[in-house]
Parts: C-alpha cells; sequence; structure tokens
C-alpha cells in the first residue's frame, strides 16, 4: 500500500514542480540565444560608468542648481534640462521588476549601490527586432544599460535606455518578486539570495567591515601591531572547549583547528614585541545558539608591561569610539533597550556581584563542604558535585543569578582560580585571579587577564587541568609543552583581552541572531526529502566558554 503524502509535502512536491517547469522556460530562452549567437555568457566584461545611487543624487543637486539658475522661469529651467540628454552613462545590474507597457517598458535594476528604473523604447535600442528580443529577458536576469538620466513625468529619476545588453541569464526565478524573502531558514543558507531580494541586508555586512577597520585603526594608532598566527595546531591544549579534528596527509598526524589565539600571541611578547593583536577565525566544535556559531571571529590583543585593569581601560574607550564612530552615539538602542556605551561601566568583582544579586557572601562560607551546603540550600547546581570547591560554587551562583542582570555595560573581575588556568593569581588572595569579563545585554562580551607569567604555576594548572578531564574518562588534551618553554624565556607583566567580533557587530548592528551578522552562518545540512524542521533551524545547545 502506498505511503500518502501529507499537504505540507504535497505542497513541497508541487512548488519543486514549478520550480523545474519555470527553469525549463529559462533554460529554453538560453539555447535560443546561443543557437542565434547571442550567448550572454560568452561577454567577459561591460563598461561601467556609473552607480545608481550616485546618479540619482548627482540629477537632483544638477536639477536644484539649474531650477535656482532659471529664477522660478519653468520654459527656461526646461531648456537647461536638454543638454543632459548627451551626457551618457552606463550601468549595470539585475533586473528586479517590469512594467510593460506596449512599446515601451520600464524595468528596475539594481546594482550594488541602489536601484533605479530605466525606460525602454522601441525605437531607441534598435527598433523591432531588439524590442522583441528585449521582450524575452526575465526578472532577475543581469542587464547593461546606457543612456540619459531624466525625470519621468510621474517624479522618478531614471535612465532613457539607448541601448541595453542582456550580460548574464538567470535560470532561477527570484522569490517573491514584491515581498522578499522572509523564510529565516532559506535566507542564512541561501545568503546572495536573501541579499538579492533584501538589500538592506547588505547594509549589516557593510557596517561590519566599518566596524573591524575601525578596531584596527584604534589599535594600530596607540601602537600595537596585528599578526597572524597558525590555524592548524600539531596538540590539542586541555581547555575546556572542544576542538575540530583533521588529519596532515604528509606527516600522517592528526591536527587541531585553533579554539584561541592566545598561546601564541603571548610567545611573541616573550620575543619582544610589546603589543600585538589578531583577528583571528576561531573554531569550536560544541553547540549553536542566538549569539554562539561553531566557527566565529575573536580579537585578541596583549600588551607588556599593564594589567587587567589596564585591559579594562582600553575596553571602555575602544567601545566608546567605536560605537560614535559606526552609530553617531556612544549611547545605543539594541533590541528596544538602551545601552549607554558613553557612561563609566560599573566594575564588580565576582564575589561582589554574586553578594548584590544572590544575596550570598562568598566570605561567610569557612570551607568547601559549606559552599556546597549552601548551594544546595539555594537550588543551584554545581556541575563539580561533591569535589565542588568554595570557586566552583562561586562560579555557580554567578551563572545561576548575576549574568542575566548584566544589561548595561559592566565588568566583573577577580574570578576564582578553578575557572581561570592562564590568569595571574592575586597577590593579596591566591584563592582568584586578575581576570575580567564584561557583559552587555546579559551577554559575555570579552574576556581580560593579567597574564600568568610563573611557568611553574602555568604547568601545573596545564596538568590540573589534563587530570580533571582524565578522571571524567575524556583522555584527550595536552600540556603545551613550547608555551611553558616559551615562559621559562621570560614573559613580562602583561595584560590580555579577547573578544568575540561578531557579538560586537550584533550590539553596534542592533541584530538579534549571531546568524544574522554571519555572512554564511553553520547550519544543520538539509534532509533530501524534505526541508529542516523548526527545531532543527531553532536549535539552541548550550556551548561552554574557553
Amino acid at each position: 500500500m502506498a505511503q500518502q503524502q501529507n499537504p505540507q509535502q504535497n505542497a513541497a512536491a508541487e512548488t519543486e514542480q514549478d520550480i523545474n517547469i519555470l527553469k525549463k522556460i529559462r533554460m529554453d530562452k538560453l539555447a535560443e540565444l546561443q543557437a542565434a549567437g547571442n550567448d550572454p555568457f560568452t561577454i567577459t566584461k561591460y563598461d561601467v560608468t556609473a552607480h545608481a545611487a550616485d546618479l540619482k543624487a548627482d540629477y537632483e543637486a544638477t536639477e536644484a542648481r539649474l531650477k535656482e539658475a532659471a529664477n522660478g522661469d519653468e520654459e527656461a529651467f526646461q531648456a537647461s534640462l536638454e543638454p543632459l540628454k548627451e551626457q551618457i552613462v552606463s550601468i549595470a545590474g539585475r533586473i528586479m521588476s517590469w512594467r510593460d507597457m506596449g512599446r515601451a517598458n520600464f524595468i528596475d535594476v539594481r546594482d550594488g549601490s541602489d536601484r533605479i528604473q530605466v525606460y525602454v523604447r522601441m525605437n531607441d535600442i534598435g527598433g523591432k527586432e531588439a524590442f522583441k528580443e528585449f521582450k524575452k529577458w526575465d526578472i532577475g536576469d543581469i542587464v547593461g544599460v546606457k543612456g540619459f538620466v531624466f525625470r519621468t513625468k510621474k517624479g522618478e529619476i531614471s535612465i532613457h535606455a539607448q541601448e541595453i545588453t542582456l550580460l548574464s541569464k538567470a535560470l532561477l526565478q527570484l522569490p517573491e518578486k514584491w515581498h522578499g524573502l522572509k523564510d529565516q531558514d532559506t535566507r542564512y543558507r541561501k545568503r546572495y539570495l536573501d541579499l538579492i531580494v533584501n538589500p538592506e541586508v547588505k547594509n549589516t555586512f557593510v557596517t561590519r567591515s566599518k566596524i573591524l577597520r575601525e578596531i584596527r585603526n584604534y589599535l594600530d594608532n596607540i601602537g600595537y601591531v596585528e599578526v597572524e598566527t597558525p590555524v592548524l595546531l600539531p596538540l590539542q591544549i586541555a581547555a575546556a572547549a572542544r576542538p575540530f579534528v583533521t588529519h596532515h596527509n604528509t606527516l600522517d598526524m592528526d591536527m587541531f583547528l585553533r579554539i584561541e589565539t592566545e598561546l601564541n600571541l603571548k610567545k611573541l611578547i616573550v620575543g619582544g614585541f610589546e603589543r600585538v593583536y589578531e583577528v583571528g577565525r576561531i573554531f569550536r566544535n560544541e553547540g549553536m545558539d542566538p549569539s554562539h556559531n561553531p566557527e566565529f571571529t575573536s580579537i585578541e590583543m596583549y600588551q607588556a608591561y599593564t594589567d587587567y585593569k589596564g585591559m579594562m581601560d582600553l575596553i571602555e574607550d575602544m567601545y566608546r569610539t567605536l560605537a560614535k564612530t559606526i552609530c553617531g552615539s556612544d549611547h545605543i538602542l539594541y533590541q528596544g533597550v538602551e545601552i549607554a556605551l558613553g557612561e563609566p561601566w560599573e566594575r564588580l568583582t565576582m564575589v561582589e556581584a554574586v553578594k548584590k544579586y544572590a544575596g550570598v557572601d562568598y566570605y561567610e562560607w569557612d570551607s568547601d563542604e559549606a559552599a556546597r551546603a549552601c548551594a544546595k540550600e539555594k537550588g543551584v547546581e554545581v556541575e563539580e558535585g561533591e569535589h565542588a570547591t568554595k570557586g566552583h560554587v562561586l562560579i555557580a551562583f554567578f551563572d545561576a543569578f548575576v549574568e542575566e542582570n548584566l544589561i548595561q555595560p559592566t565588568i566583573i573581575y577577580d574570578y576564582p582560580v578553578e575557572n581561570s588556568p592562564l590568569a595571574k593569581r592575586k597577590p593579596s588572595e591566591p584563592a582568584f585571579t586578575e581576570r575580567f569579563e564584561y557583559f552587555i545585554y546579559a551577554r559575555e562580551m570579552g574576556n581580560a587577564f593579567s597574564e600568568l607569567n610563573d611557568p611553574i604555576d602555568q604547568k601545573q594548572r596545564f596538568e590540573a587541568q589534563v587530570a580533571a578531564r582524565r578522571e571524567l574518562g575524556d583522555m584527550t588534551g595536552e600540556v603545551d609543552e613550547d608555551f611553558v618553554n616559551a615562559l621559562e624565556y621570560g614573559l613580562p607583566p602583561t595584560g590580555g583581552l579577547g573578544l568575540g567580533l561578531d557579538r560586537l557587530v550584533m550590539l553596534l548592528t542592533d541584530s538579534a541572531s549571531i546568524r544574522d551578522v554571519l555572512l554564511f552562518p553553520t547550519m544543520r545540512p538539509l534532509p533530501k526529502n524534505g526541508q529542516e524542521s523548526e527545531e532543527d533551524a531553532d536549535e539552541a545547545v548550550e556551548t561552554t566558554e574557553a
């Protein structure tokens, strides 16, 4: 007995059938062009002299100047526009809409700057045969247009075409000509299509580029040097984040995509660089949610002869500078909430933050047992269970009670040594480290340390991490002996800071999801027999921070 298809499957099948029919029509048109010796795919270049946005702005400015010169004389003003018809421009772009008026047609052409209307009349582009061929083209085709700029009777600045050329044939129809592409899953999977039909999306990625440029300018101007370090590493360090594993055939060895740029950058400080940074692609084999993607861009910076408080001042100033440059103000709106980047950021130790928001005082715990008992009383789950220390419990209280309240920019500092293997201990309180994270809109945005430069302490912490993983049955992860060796040559007192570029772009572009600021976010492959389920599209798996 044949299996019955549900209505959604039937609709999908009908849609696929419609797509195939429309594609065949366009394929037939292409074959006809090729048979006639007019294959658009043989064209290798087109001389573009102008862009839509500039043409419209320039025409408006010229029109205003001529109108002022005419001093209210409409006849003189119209006469002054006539010479503009001799100024031939050439644009290229994609046909986005088409209005057939018989022997004259209006098409909208979008280039990389904007859209502009094009007036195509039979007698102006070569006569009946040329016009007949033009009428066979489709929305989505890429064309070149030569002509002059004018304003229609309805008031729209347009190009009067004198020559129009098919440069590339679109074999697939654009979705929803007038309403754009709304399905989020398709937008992320087919970003090229998203950019075609939702051109405003491009603004986010233009802004991303500007943000990155301004960060580089900021750091370069205060003496930092940009460097590059390897993406492929020969060992898996014993950090919390899980790496992606690949294999080098020639060396016949497994290699690991980096989960950070930190260790190599600090080796450069050992070598004599005093201020370095890297814009680096990072890979973590973990979950996905609205603020996590398995591959992302981090910016890590290290400065000799300063500490974590120096990095606090740097990051506050950098964010204010970026906001003013990118957004025009150091007070921005994010998801309907005003974020005061220009005000002094609140600074709390982790102990102070837990006391403020959870009503629990770390210093009242006189033992690890007392801390675990407090967590049990308050219903706070501690991952380490009966092995939890006071530091582990403090971290658990922070996660349970504090982070969700950190809407305005807040620096949380002095982290327990248990979760800060690369930070220097506080001389006055060795159970804590000189580490801070800063939070905006209840989201961790960056991480900083007074870097650990004691090679003996560093090796012991690495070894403790390895041992802890093996107790849990995870035999991966090694001590990075070369990094320890570098420290033995002497790392000066150093402040280090890392931030996620993607989350910063989300903040400054008011984007709710990291997928909105990544051109090609990681997606689960679609099954061959249907669409991704809603559960897959909205997958949210807790991600472990390194």
